[in-house]
């Protein structure tokens, strides 16, 4: 027999109130960069518009339904609210619109507190890769997934979790958002390719030792829905690879401009008299 599960009426109101919350001061701040004359690319609009729909798509319904019923179900929740979503929140870059619609002082004092330590340490690529897949180890591995089946706090907060870790990770990995004292491209490159390989790999434990134990489901469920992590995992990674590649091209691309900028020019001599 299943664990409890919390009707999804109970915990689907929430999330989706807050997340088009989220989606109207996305808007109100578009729309003050216009008024002040300034331009925001319509596409960075689409993405955000895009991880919006995913986090309200996973708590519709249909698929919160899913969820509260089937392993697998639950599964997709976690792949929409903690892998795709954030795909498209970050590239959204809601970072940088905060910060040019915000006033210069209040801007400055924000950037400051960015550059802080504790938050040099939290957004380091490492630490999110750990808030983010060593966080599903915890989950996946451990009795935490039995409490938040029967707790409705714990259940919130871990569907907040995977959006917010899986936030963190994408932005440290490739987010379009600058940030004061980010590590190297090499580092970034490392870390997501660690985090692949373990993704994947606490996919493969579920599979062969059939985790999550103690819950009632069938084997052939459990094999199925860490299938899903699996194969879906490696389609969001791919997207975020993809998504890292650019931001290293455009990286290589500025370091080529500014080293031709620095380059004396030297049109050829002439003689005179």
């Amino acid at each position: 027999m299943h664990a409890y599960f919390l009707g999804p009426g109970h915990v689907a109101v929430f999330p989706i109130l807050l997340a088009i919350i989220v989606w109207l001061f996305y808007c109100f701040g578009v729309i003050c960069l216009q008024r002040q004359g300034r331009t925001w690319s319509g596409w960075r609009t689409l993405s955000f518009a895009v991880g919006i729909v995913l986090i309200v798509v996973a708590f519709m319904p249909p698929v919160s339904s899913f969820a509260h019923q089937d392993l697998r179900g639950h599964m997709l929740q976690h792949l929409l609210l903690g892998m795709f979503a954030p795909l498209g929140l970050v590239f959204g870059a809601p970072g940088t619109l905060v910060l040019r619609t915000i006033p210069i002082d209040t801007a400055r004092v924000l950037v400051r507190l960015l550059a802080t330590r504790f938050m040099r340490v939290l957004t380091h690529p490492i630490t999110a890769a750990l808030l983010d897949i060593g966080g599903m180890y915890v989950l996946y591995l451990t009795s935490f997934f039995a409490l938040s089946q029967t707790s409705p706090w714990v259940h919130t907060w871990l569907h907040l979790h995977f959006i917010l870790s899986g936030y963190l990770f994408t932005w440290a990995i490739a987010g379009p958002d600058s940030a004061p004292h980010r590590p190297t491209l090499r580092l970034r490159l490392v870390v997501l390719f660690i985090a692949m390989a373990a993704h994947a790999g606490l996919a493969k434990i579920m599979y062969g030792f059939g985790y999550p134990h103690g819950l009632g489901y069938a084997l052939t469920e459990i094999e199925s829905a860490a299938q899903w992590m699996y194969y879906g995992g490696d389609l969001a990674e791919v997207l975020l690879a993809v998504a890292f590649c650019r931001v290293w091209f455009r990286h290589r691309k500025r370091l080529q401009v500014q080293a031709y900028s620095h380059q004396p020019l030297v049109y050829g001599l002439t003689r005179t008299g």
